[in-house]
């Protein structure tokens, strides 16, 4: 009986570690991810802003982001000057967690495996190392509660 009851809690706990915020919001600018909520903090910066509803509509230069657009994705494009918002790739992020730099980022339920990819540094509201998948990883929310 221990034994089931053991299983069924780890079961549980993964499925809630691994859910998916669908009010997440993501936006890429200059190949960088956001969000939404971020870029609407700074109106001055923005020149122009796109929405696509589904990965489907994606235009080329975004079809690598299409893993984070099952709920859309915005693209902005940032007024010259404005381009030097505090960034960091997820790889960096991992080095100061103490974490191998290859290891997937998860981000509001959302697994991003390449960690070269760079992210504003706006969207760090909190992160916390947890197990994922048997393997420490960082988990990363982008609002805050």
């Amino acid at each position: 009986m221990k034994k089931i009851l053991y299983s069924f809690l780890l079961l549980s706990s993964a499925f809630l570690f691994g859910q998916k915020n669908p009010a997440a919001k993501f936006a890429v600018a200059n190949d960088i991810v956001g969000t939404v909520n971020m870029f609407k903090d700074k109106p001055d910066f923005i020149q122009s802003m796109h929405v696509y509803k589904t990965p489907a509509t994606l235009p080329q230069n975004l079809k690598k982001f299409s893993y984070i657009a099952e709920n859309g994705i915005t693209e902005f494009k940032i007024k010259k000057g404005y381009e030097n918002l505090d960034r960091i790739t997820l790889a960096q992020l991992n080095t100061q967690n103490d974490l191998p730099k290859e290891t997937p980022v998860i981000i509001e339920g959302y697994e991003f495996t390449n960690t070269d990819t760079p992210i504003y540094a706006d969207i760090l509201a909190k992160t916390e190392v947890k197990d994922y998948n048997g393997k420490k990883s960082l988990f990363i929310t982008t609002t805050q509660k």
